[in-house]
């Protein structure tokens, strides 16, 4: 797996727009707020680049972010459209909802013009995922010039345990 996590994740206004549950909740952001931040997770905080496909076809948003803490709160609407024959929610796509929620509290950090691909996602399933809203809690453990460990769950509306998953991201400098 070796994905772009640059381009982040936040299905807020624009597109939730064209969701069925209507409009995103702004999300909470850390006190240093968002409007002295560059990069792309802040381009897409702040409505500059609509999100990334994937982030809207998940469901995505932004619950909380605190970037000096290195931690994430998101949240994912599993459909229909996302289950196995056996009726629960596939383990690819609750792996791409990890993906999704680790990736960006490492990316809420980076600099303008840095990136941080993913480049291993371990994930422990541990309990059937059913359709509904699913909650994302990512952190940072430790962050480095070129790597980052990170690490985070998902949780349903019950608060039961789903999945949990430990990720390894390479921070990149884009070329000039």
């Amino acid at each position: 797996m070796f994905t772009r996590m640059w381009a982040y994740h936040l299905a807020v206004e624009d597109a939730n727009e064209h969701s069925q549950h209507g409009p995103a909740e702004p999300p909470a952001l850390a006190s240093t707020g968002s409007s002295a931040r560059r990069g792309p997770f802040w381009d897409v905080v702040e409505g500059r680049v609509p999100p990334p496909p994937a982030a809207v076809l998940l469901g995505f948003e932004l619950l909380s972010v605190d970037p000096d803490a290195g931690t994430i709160e998101t949240s994912f609407t599993a459909t229909e459209q996302f289950l196995n024959p056996a009726g629960d929610v596939q383990g690819g796509l609750l792996a791409a909802m990890l993906d999704d929620t680790l990736g960006p509290a490492l990316v809420a950090t980076l600099s303008h013009g840095e990136w941080a691909p993913t480049t291993d996602l371990h994930v422990q399933f541990l309990r059937p995922a059913r359709p509904g809203r699913i909650i994302g809690r990512g952190r940072i453990v430790r962050r480095g010039g070129q790597v980052a460990f990170l690490a985070g769950e998902l949780i349903d509306e019950q608060g039961e345990l789903l999945a949990t998953a430990m990720a390894t991201a390479n921070i990149r400098s884009s070329p000039e």
